[in-house]
């Protein structure tokens, strides 16, 4: 036994993650069942009902026997759609009314993308799937593809293919073999499924022979126009993968012979794309950059750091780490578009770290054990990294928001190597750098970047983590999570890693008030007395008593005064101080638990 023998889509999906593109997708209406969209058949058993009871025939519990012993044949959806309707343009009127969802069919699920669809859709948005062919009518697929942001080529007649975007150039390109239901040169009789035009038949020919198959809802019995395609095809390059719920009936196990198609049972078109989906993305995830490269890297800068001679290949270094980075920021995989959902989130920001890690780190090298003319580089990787996610003002606002998510992260590791080595002065020129805004007056950094001050923690999404849903502070206590996963390289093993990194915190917040004047915190403090009187960002300290409680009191030594004053922090005056700590010291009283 081998280790994939029981479990073929595992196999499935690293074929489809290993030849990105290749794998071309073949859905029948079974696919769309799942959306209350009857099939073929339950439509023909549909329409015997209301001939018979237009023709005044009481009503019985099984149609098609009424059919057979009214008519000797059998149920047939070709005959009657041809009886019932003379023309294609009679015919779609019929078949609008089962596919097209009302305000009803909307409010309750039906009729609209199936998981299915939208598992789909994020293949094609990843890359992995290009071409997908199809014999339904409905629009579903196009629907989940576009709320994934994708745009699809879309071809459902002879003519538009005469016009369309090439093959190779699409990104998604749907091929709707029968039409569409709401142009009238759809194909429903036998007549019309017996051969499709010439133009159609070459270009399967060429998806069969170029693509390997990822086969789902389609029995395989009748299409004979796309049965006769299949068997044309000589090439076995790429496999076909067949899911079935059942046995394959005569006339699909003759075309899984033929291609040697590898068989999937499935219990439903949900689960299984469902699952191939999440195996494909979790393997891409396991190919963040090897954890032996990120070592690499930042031994490379500890030892570029300790040599002034070896500054250029620290530069070097810095900069193609950062090209990079960037470079990837406007990958698919980031796209602003599409719909929110939980795992979607989650699924950026491990994306997100596992591209900034490398330099995130690095940055907390050079907090720790800089002297202080990296500052300048710092800002530099900080706003280059900002800008380029910037550059794409239209999406959802949350995908927006957390495209700069990686300048966050290079920040706080930054100013909590900074913390850890007490470098108090470019700590603090860090913080209150400017931030340049067009047509606008500056912000600074901790205004831009900073925990809430920061776009991407609105709306509070950052409780939709794993563990977080109930946390006062979750963006907070996720940085401190992924700063202590990565802290062996810049603040050691010390026990008081929570502690360095909430005091950052806590020098952020009070840094973040010198936008104030000592005169306003004073006139402030003094309309209210007893409540918040200034507004600052706090992060997990304001909660965490034992750190704020200790941190207070490493405020109030002269010793710490004397430093961060002449550090620059609170405008250099002892009485700004003073105003900062009791306005934190009310934050702790409301946020403690």
């Amino acid at each position: 036994m081998t280790v994939l023998q029981n479990d073929p889509i595992t196999q499935l999906g690293f074929s489809v993650y290993e030849n990105k593109g290749v794998f071309a997708v073949l859905l029948g209406s079974g696919l769309s069942r799942s959306a209350e969209i009857p099939t073929g058949w339950e439509i023909t058993l549909d329409l015997v009902r209301r001939v018979a009871t237009a023709q005044g025939v009481e009503d019985q519990s099984d149609w098609a026997q009424w059919y057979r012993e009214k008519t000797g044949q059998e149920p047939n959806y070709s005959v009657l759609l041809e009886e019932i309707a003379s023309s294609p343009d009679e015919r779609r009127a019929i078949l609008h009314r089962y596919i097209e969802p009302d305000e009803q069919d909307r409010e309750e699920g039906r009729k609209i993308p199936t998981k299915a669809h939208h598992a789909i859709a994020q293949l094609v948005r990843s890359g992995h799937v290009r071409v997908i062919v199809t014999t339904n009518f409905d629009r579903l697929m196009e629907n989940a593809l576009r709320e994934q942001g994708v745009e699809p080529t879309v071809v459902s007649s002879a003519d538009v293919l005469a016009g369309a975007e090439p093959l190779t150039h699409s990104r998604c390109y749907l091929l709707k073999l029968h039409g569409d239901y709401k142009d009238a040169r759809i194909l429903n009789t036998d007549q019309e499924l017996s051969a499709y035009p010439e133009s159609y038949d070459k270009l399967l020919d060429r998806i069969f022979d170029e693509h390997g198959l990822i086969i789902c809802g389609w029995s395989g019995e009748w299409d004979h126009a796309l049965r006769a395609a299949f068997l044309r095809a000589p090439n076995r390059r790429y496999p076909v993968y067949w899911a079935a719920r059942r046995t394959l009936g005569t006339g699909a196990s003759e075309l899984a012979t033929h291609r040697s198609a590898k068989t999937i049972p499935i219990s439903g078109a949900d689960e299984f794309f469902q699952t191939l989906q999440q195996r494909v993305e979790t393997l891409e995830q396991s190919q963040r950059q090897n954890p032996l490269s990120v070592e690499l890297l930042v031994n490379s800068a500890k030892r570029y750091l300790a040599k002034p001679e070896h500054r250029i290949q620290l530069d070097e270094l810095l900069s193609q780490e950062t090209e990079r980075l960037m470079a990837q920021l406007d990958g698919g995989q980031f796209a602003p578009h599409g719909q929110w959902n939980q795992d979607e989130f989650r699924l950026r920001v491990r994306r997100y770290e596992a591209l900034a890690e490398p330099l995130t780190r690095i940055a907390g090298v050079l907090g720790r054990w800089g002297d202080g003319s990296e500052l300048t580089t710092i800002l530099d990787i900080i706003r280059g990294v900002y800008l380029q996610a910037e550059k794409i003002g239209n999406g959802l606002m949350v995908w927006l928001g957390l495209r700069s998510y990686p300048a966050v992260l290079i920040f706080t590791a930054y100013g909590v190597g900074l913390t850890r080595s007490q470098r108090w002065q470019t700590l603090h020129e860090l913080l209150v750098a400017p931030w340049p805004r067009e047509d606008r007056d500056p912000k600074r950094v901790v205004s831009t970047l900073f925990l809430d001050e920061w776009k991407g923690a609105k709306n509070e999404v950052w409780k939709e983590l794993d563990g977080l849903d109930r946390r006062k502070t979750p963006l907070s206590d996720h940085l401190l999570e992924v700063m202590t996963n990565w802290r062996s390289s810049f603040a050691g093993v010390s026990a008081e890693f929570e502690l360095v990194f909430e005091r950052f915190e806590l020098l952020a917040a009070l840094a973040y008030l010198e936008e104030d004047s000592e005169a306003s915190l004073e006139q402030a403090l003094a309309n209210n007395p007893h409540g918040l009187f200034a507004r600052m960002p706090v992060g997990r300290v304001g909660w965490h008593d034992s750190s704020a409680n200790s941190l207070i009191l490493e405020l109030q030594s002269e010793a710490t005064i004397t430093a961060l004053l002449g550090a620059g922090f609170a405008r250099n005056s002892r009485r700004f101080l003073e105003l900062s700590i009791e306005s934190f010291k009310r934050y702790v009283g409301k946020m403690s638990w």
